[in-house]
């Protein structure tokens, strides 16, 4: 019987995937001062047991003033570091696939409350609140207070949380490190000339405002075990004209990919409220289409990817190599399963869960 392009073999680096189905990263808003809970060995214990062939851990702050909200995951000290390690200690001993992590800086996006809650900015003046940091001193919403513009101190600070982090990722045995630049966050904020009115080095031209992301992404993977991939997530449009787009983040693509990138993740939106997101179902395929066309690493398309059929068609016509599952696989944490199922496929199931193949799918579990 064919195979489905989608439940073939693929490699990242020195990775060796059994499918093209990856979890992206996740926020679960649900951290004590950085550190992992029982509610992540939770989740991510699910997620590891869903078929899937890499799983992401979410947004990991590298500097508690980095954190989207008061109850994010960091990886800044021995204490962050000691309860992750406590987690992927559990996840581990029965997951079944590689597991990474995406190292993160909110950036003007900070000090925000939880979504459930809201969302909204607090202010540095508020217990859960703090000051936040940029490029520049401009809001993302003209009801926040303004960040402070990051100076050179500032800069080098944030770069060597990243790198540091990175060596925490290395000692925890992590499999890949994801570069976070998208979203609107800081590495993103420096990128667009909407939130980047710099004049020095870093703001400007193009090749200025990618000069800090780029360094980032070196400072992570002179950290990062050099035997182990390090990936990067961007926004390939801001959705707003003026702002950051396709033709900027091909550039970026090609700059990192020369650096050695293994791949690269493929989202878009994030930066301003004014994006006027054209949402339906593959909407964020045709940027990974563009970067895949400009590149050889790894493509990850990511956005609305639903249907098993559609997810197969996205590998099988090659606008992507790898696509991304996030709210899916929260509503479906079997959908791997599932896909495999209705195409005809094979995957991997954890042995106290193989009696619950159905009859009318004989041979579904590897």
């Amino acid at each position: 019987m064919h195979t489905p392009q989608l439940f073939t073999p693929f490699k990242v680096g020195s990775l060796t995937l059994d499918n093209r189905i990856v979890i992206a990263p996740m926020c679960q808003y649900s951290a004590e001062n950085g550190a992992t809970t029982d509610w992540h060995l939770l989740h991510l214990g699910t997620l590891a047991l869903s078929g899937a062939a890499l799983l992401t851990i979410e947004a990991t702050a590298v500097l508690p003033e980095g954190r989207i909200t008061y109850a994010d995951v960091g990886l800044w000290d021995d204490v962050t570091e000691a309860a992750l390690a406590r987690t992927l200690k559990g996840v581990r001993r029965y997951g079944l696939m590689p597991i990474g992590i995406q190292l993160a800086h909110a950036g003007r996006k900070a000090s925000s409350d939880l979504p459930w809650k809201g969302g909204a900015q607090i202010p540095p003046t508020h217990g859960n609140g703090w000051q936040t940091v940029a490029p520049s001193a401009l809001t993302f919403d003209p009801k926040d207070n303004p960040p402070l513009a990051l100076d050179a101190q500032g800069l080098a600070r944030v770069r060597e949380a990243f790198a540091e982090a990175a060596r925490r990722a290395g000692r925890l045995g992590l499999d890949f490190v994801q570069v976070h630049a998208a979203h609107g966050y800081l590495l993103h904020e420096f990128l667009s000339p909407l939130s980047n009115q710099r004049n020095d080095e870093y703001g400007g031209s193009l090749e200025n405002r990618m000069r800090f992301p780029l360094e980032i992404y070196d400072a992570v993977r002179a950290a990062f075990p050099a035997d182990k991939p390090v990936t990067v997530r961007v926004s390939g449009t801001d959705w707003v004209d003026g702002g950051w787009d396709i033709e900027q983040t091909i550039a970026f693509a090609k700059a990192l990919e020369a650096r050695g990138c293994d791949a690269i993740h493929v989202s878009s939106g994030g930066l301003s409220p004014a994006q006027k997101i054209p949402v339906g179902p593959s909407y964020q395929v045709p940027l990974a289409r563009a970067v895949k066309a400009a590149v050889k690493m790894p493509v990850v398309a990511v956005g609305l990817i639903t249907d098993y059929e559609q997810a197969d068609a996205i590998i099988g016509t090659g606008d992507a190599d790898l696509i991304a599952l996030a709210r899916t696989i929260l509503y479906d944490p079997r959908w791997p399963w599932h896909a495999a199922a209705a195409l005809g496929a094979k995957v991997k199931a954890p042995p106290q869960y193989l009696r619950s193949q159905p009859s009318r799918y004989r041979d579904l579990f590897i």
